[in-house]
């Protein structure tokens, strides 16, 4: 509660009045006044912005107005006043308020009407661990470690063990009177106390005992003075006893308080002495290392062309063995007479890893083979998981023998389990090594150790120290290592460990630790969540492990205990106050019971389980549902769940899930769900993959599953400038040209933009009042900051090195309050250049989505600062020139964080889509059936961030949404409004109709996510962002129910609006995203445009890099007849592939496709040119192995063909009848339908 009034007495007065509302979001109150709706409407809450503050709001001509209410150094509160004004001073908050209820005291009207708060019932809080007990369980007695519970910090027992609270009790009720008595009759010593501390120690004199044993032998080589008392205690314990007990007791520690801190110096002192006389001997002790990593042996085939296959024949085997240890890989094949021909490239000859993103089990390797010379060789892999195993032993190599200091990448293992209130098997090596269901680590890497470790636990009734060196003993008995603890935070059962390498033990810095409790009244904590934050060298991270509300009826609750952690858990850089704690951190990962469920028929669930059929279930999963709307995680990812639910099994077994218990209010059920999940958000542009997510399904002592996941992230070191600080003309800048945001608030004050970064010196930046400002809605507010209105940034450093790795927080305040009205980040990478770029990104406050910031910037660095090298995880990249996703539901995750969308503007503008397409796309929207929808969401507000009608408030009256969509909103009539989403954006497949996909550019070291044809997952619809240059503009199809939510999500339009918009009479065709500057496509150039799909793979660096259906992409699917003039193509170059008419909406719609994605024969064209491919002698009736199997109506053999290596119609032409059933194409009719089909192919 804010606040502390003067004199003692309460600010709020004897008890808090109706109309004050406590802790209550800016947001929340404007909405709680818009629907109160009367001028003069007013409520209190406390400041955002400074702790012990208030913000009085008043709604006036239906905008809020907020006083902000300031305690003095008396701890009288008064209305802040303009400077020069005497402000009038109360001792309470009802005395102010009760002036101001009279009229003509200075506001802008008198307060009338108060807007109460809701009051809560107790028995809606009421969370009774998942119905298991019939009250909430007591905290555990040991204190919460804020420590690592390492050797020197002993922790404390369960006193329930040893009666240790029992005897101290004892003594206080009874004998305490006793020595309470001698003392008066003068006695000098408390013989009872004696006895009861005796007593007390009993067990800690017999561990001395044990301790002293041990180091008797140690003290005896290197220290024989201590050794001589050592032996003496020793002999002395034995026959100890009666008054002396407790007096040994303390020289035996005094003792072994001065044997610990001298014996280390005189053994090294003896050690030196012993090497100076025998140089020769061997050491006595020896260093334990990690497991070193055998040679791993891959069987792959070669995939080639139809030239290549000419000459060799068939698809040759070959075998790829890594020697991480050695630093080598061999390249073996079979050649005649079962000889083999080898070669041995070195680490550093192995110049690039190119993933195939259509094919998840083709790699290329790039070979050096002489200088400035290199060779492209393309293996498929027997499965995608061996593809991964490879990656990531050949990244182990390369870093293992790199010659840099620091490391670039580490890899990280996340575990969250729900204990069920009983220790844990003797054994939990399945869950460290990430083996059981769901998608897992190939066993060729399960037992390479992770650089760290983090373990969630819930309902876990082991002691934190017990628990811990558990944790490091399955460690050091799977890898060898003695892992330290560098962080252990508890909340009664819900505990955090995070361990780390021994040798990145000194590159974690910043420890910091919190709780927050959500139970009952949110003031105990049987439910809520603990938090550590570390810097592992120049990266920050956050972990958060939870126990949310138990209950499938009470999501609401979840999600408010959500928001509850996301405020007030207290983590990382204090400066970041303003920031909740998804923006503090280069990555957050978020783990735990987060106990949503499932709201599907219990009969229902049992049989998609039975069949393995998870995408239905996950259709109807709370969380996703949930995240859907925004209510929760915003932008946060999560890898697609391949795996059962793991709740509620019968303990003992996994077999059976017991989903009703009989309680005495009656039957409670728990449908099996995914109650333990881990998540994930990371800064834009960072590096970060997700390579397994899953359950052990072996650990049964619980009615949850255990739950796993892998992550390979990107680090910063330090960075140390070689050239020293910058002189003034080798300054970088960080210049902005203008910032325009659009702010969900009815209030109509001026704002400023603070600037946060660790690369900037001082606290913060901030810029002056905005100096535009517009409204076409009630309910958000357009402004905007010229470049005269926004200070110009100094970096400490200018190196690109460095500056390339940075991050920029903005947060955009409001002048009267200083309170925080949204936030975002933004990456300066893509921001450096000599000319300004355009960046666009969402804002959030307190976890909400609040509106959306865009602007022009410009990162200036000096030319003889702009040395730069290749990190470890941008030597692996995807295949720039494939044209669509991959099949099956193995998929990419993305490698770089998401939330921020950038536009290169070098290279012109692109312009209008001509106008009758747009009428078009409008009508269709309105004539749409809303049931074509999924969940009756339509396209205008699935792609449609900046309508107005996005911030309609519930309940609210407002203008039409047909209204506000055709009503002008700038002097320029927009074209396309279209707010990106991020890079690692949640979107649907296009439908098949809509003609060939394109996958999104991506620059090396940044792949796109991989796309799953079979998902059909209701996401959020990724909108278009205008934006071009060089054609490196793409398209994407979408990924699971699970990807990350794109950058721009907005929620349904309400019922009414959808209404009114299917009638709505739009006259002069009119853009359906009024808030985008114009664009303009530019003519054609004299070289004429580039083919259908051929621009949207070039990519380069002024390439879109994210999952945005572009303009450019929508007006060049219209049809080919729009852009005439095609040049003759290379020989090498994929002819056109025509599509039908299609509308803008079409091109960018987000429901499941109905059919499987065609996908172009664009397919791995460098790789034709490198192998010296000719142009392909088959039509072109078909632009993939995917489009011909289905106009023969074979699609099913699609999967067969390409994981056997046929992923090319060229390649197909040499395709045998073995090679099919080799495949799967056992049919003999079917056999010759494809066979046939081939041949009439090659005579066309």
């Amino acid at each position: 509660m804010a606040g502390g009034g003067g004199g003692g007495v309460s600010p709020l007065g004897p008890a808090p009045p109706m109309w004050y509302h406590r802790d209550l979001s800016r947001a929340a109150a404007e909405e709680l006044l818009a629907r109160a709706g009367r001028d003069g409407s007013f409520l209190v809450r406390d400041s955002e912005s400074v702790t012990g503050a208030y913000a009085l709001c008043v709604l006036f001509q239906k905008h809020v107005h907020t006083y902000r209410i300031l305690p003095d150094d008396e701890g009288f509160l008064a209305v802040q006043t303009s400077q020069g004004v005497q402000p009038k001073r109360f001792k309470t908050l009802p005395e102010l308020v009760s002036l101001y209820l009279q009229p003509n005291q200075g506001l802008v009207t008198t307060l009338l009407y108060t807007v109460d708060r809701e009051e809560t019932a107790v028995t809606d809080d009421r969370d009774y661990s998942d119905g298991e007990d019939e009250k909430p369980p007591l905290p555990p007695r040991s204190a919460s470690t804020s420590t690592p519970p390492g050797p020197e910090t002993p922790t404390e027992s369960t006193p329930a063990a040893n009666g240790l609270s029992t005897i101290s009790h004892e003594y206080l009720k009874g004998s305490y009177a006793l020595d309470l008595e001698a003392v008066k009759q003068g006695a000098s010593s408390l013989p009872h106390l004696n006895k009861t501390l005796v007593a007390s120690c009993k067990r800690l004199n017999g561990e001395v005992d044990k301790v002293l044993s041990g180091l008797e032998i140690l003290s005896k080589v290197f220290d024989q003075q201590s050794a001589f008392m050592v032996t003496k205690m020793i002999q002395q314990s034995v026959n100890q006893g009666g008054d002396q007990e407790l007096e040994n007791l303390v020289t035996k520690l005094a003792i072994l308080k001065d044997l610990l801190s001298s014996i280390e110096k005189k053994a090294l002192k003896a050690l030196q002495d012993m090497s100076l006389s025998s140089p020769c001997s061997p050491p006595l002790f020896s260093m334990r290392h990690s497991k070193a990593i055998p040679v791993q042996a891959f069987e792959v085939k070669l995939d080639v062309y139809l030239a290549e296959l000419t000459k060799i024949g068939k698809s040759q085997k070959y075998t790829l063995s890594v020697d991480v240890e050695g630093g080598r890989l061999v390249v073996m094949k079979k050649v005649k007479d079962n000889q083999e021909d080898w070669t041995t490239f070195t680490h550093d000859k192995i110049r690039q890893l190119i993933k195939s993103q259509r094919v998840q089990n083709k790699l290329g390797i790039v070979f050096e083979k002489e200088k400035d010379k290199s060779q492209r060789k393309d293996f498929i892999f027997a499965s995608a998981k061996k593809r991964e195993a490879f990656c990531q032993l050949l990244q182990l190599m390369k870093n293992k023998h790199s010659n840099q200091d620091e490391p670039d990448m580490i890899s990280i293992f996340i575990g969250t389990w729900n204990m069920g209130s009983v220790p844990s098997p003797k054994s939990v090596a399945s869950w460290v090594l990430c083996r059981g269901l769901g998608k897992t680590l190939d066993e060729m890497t399960v037992t390479i150790p992770h650089d760290l470790y983090v373990f969630g636990s819930q309902e876990n009734s082991v002691c934190d120290r017990e628990w811990v060196e558990s944790l490091r003993a399955v460690l050091k008995e799977q890898t060898e290592l003695d892992y330290k603890p560098i962080a252990v935070q508890t909340l009664w059962s819900i505990k955090l460990a995070v361990l780390v390498k021994p040798e990145h033990e000194n590159r974690i810095s910043h420890v910091g630790m919190s709780s927050v409790k959500t139970g009952i009244a949110n003031t105990l904590g049987n439910k809520g969540a603990v938090g550590v934050s570390f810097m592992f060298n120049g990266t920050s991270f956050g972990f958060v492990n939870c126990h949310l509300t138990s209950g499938n009826e009470k999501i609401a609750r979840r999600n408010q205990n959500y928001l509850d952690i996301l405020r007030l858990l207290s983590l990382g850089d204090k400066q970041l106050s303003s920031f909740d704690i998804s923006l503090r951190f280069t990555h957050l990962f978020w783990l735990g019971d987060l106990n949503y469920r499932l709201d599907m028929d219990i009969q229902e669930i049992l049989n998609y389980i039975n069949r393995k059929e998870f995408e239905p279930l996950l259709k109807v999963d709370q969380l996703n549902l949930e995240r859907e709307k925004n209510k929760v995680f915003l932008r946060f990812a999560e890898e697609e769940i391949s795996f059962p639910p793991t709740y509620r099994y019968e303990r003992g077994s996994r077999d059976t899930y017991v989903w009703q218990k009989q309680k005495a209010t009656g039957m409670r059920t728990n449908v099996p769900s995914w109650c333990d999940r881990i998540l994930w958000k990371s800064y834009p542009e960072t590096h970060i993959v997700c390579n397994s997510y899953g359950c052990t399904d072996d650990i049964v002592t619980s009615d949850h599953s255990p739950v796993f996941a892998t992550f390979e992230v990107g680090v910063t070191s330090q960075f140390v400038s070689k050239k020293g600080l910058p002189k003034s003309s080798e300054q970088a800048y960080i210049e902005f040209e203008s910032i325009e945001a659009i702010v969900k608030t009815a209030s109509r004050t001026k704002f400023f933009i603070e600037f946060y970064s660790t690369c900037l010196e001082g606290e913060s930046k901030k810029s002056y009042e905005n100096d535009s400002q517009s409204s076409d809605n009630v309910n958000f507010l357009r402004v905007g900051w010229s470049n005269k209105q926004l200070t110009t940034l100094k970096p400490l450093l200018s190196e690109i090195e460095y500056l390339q790795d940075q991050h920029l927080l903005l947060t955009v305040k409001s002048v009267d309050g200083y309170e925080s009205y949204g936030e975002c980040v933004l990456a300066l990478k893509s921001m450096i250049g000599s000319t300004a770029q355009q960046f666009h990104t969402y804002l959030s406050h307190r976890g909400e989505e609040t509106g959306n910031i865009r602007g022009s910037m410009r990162v200036r660095v000096p030319a003889e600062r702009m040395g730069t090298r290749e990190r470890l995880y941008e030597w692996i990249s995807v295949d720039q020139d494939e044209t669509s996703g991959p099949k099956g539901k193995s998929t990419l995750v993305s490698r770089t964080g998401h939330e921020q969308s950038v536009v290169r503007k070098q290279l012109g503008e692109l312009g209008k889509v001509n106008e009758e397409v747009e009428k078009n796309c409008k009508e269709e929207t309105a004539a749409r059936p809303k049931q074509d929808t999924p969940d009756g969401d339509s396209s205008i507000g699935k792609n449609s961030f900046n309508n107005p009608a996005y911030y309609i408030l519930e309940g609210v009256p407002h203008p039409s949404a047909a209204e506000l969509l055709s009503s002008p909103t700038s002097p320029t009539t927009p074209a396309i409004k279209a707010p990106p989403p991020s890079a690692g954006a949640r979107t649907k497949p296009l439908p098949a109709s809509s003609g060939p996909v394109h996958s999104r550019r991506t620059v090396p070291g940044h792949p796109a996510r991989g796309v799953s044809e079979e998902s059909s997952s209701e996401d959020d619809g990724g909108a278009p962002l205008a934006g071009a240059q060089g054609g490196g503009i793409a398209g994407t199809v979408g990924n699971t129910l699970n990807r990350p939510p794109p950058d721009f999500p907005p929620p349904p339009l309400p019922k009414g609006a959808l209404e009114t918009v299917a009638e709505a009479q739009f006259g002069k065709p009119r853009s359906l995203y009024p808030d985008l500057a114009e664009v303009r496509i530019p003519p054609a150039s004299p070289g004429g445009p580039l083919a259908l799909g051929e621009g949207f793979r070039r990519g380069g660096a002024g390439a879109l890099d994210d999952q945005s259906c572009s303009v450019l992409q929508m007006a060049k699917t219209l049809s080919e007849s729009e852009f005439p003039g095609q040049p003759p193509r290379a020989p090498s170059a994929p002819p056109p592939v025509r599509v039908p008419p299609i509308s803008i909406l079409d091109a960018c719609r987000t429901f499941p496709p109905r059919n499987p994605i065609p996908e172009s024969i664009a397919e791995d064209m460098p790789e034709e040119a490198l192998w010296g491919s000719s142009s392909s002698s088959l039509s072109v009736g078909e632009s993939s192995v995917g489009e011909w199997l289905q106009r023969l109506g074979l699609e099913r053999y699609e999967q067969g063909l390409l994981h056997n290596g046929w992923d090319d119609l060229e390649f197909l032409s040499d395709i045998t009848e073995e090679d099919l059933e080799e495949a799967g194409v056992l049919d003999p009719a079917h056999k010759q339908i494809l066979l046939e089909s081939l041949r009439q192919q090659q005579q066309k």
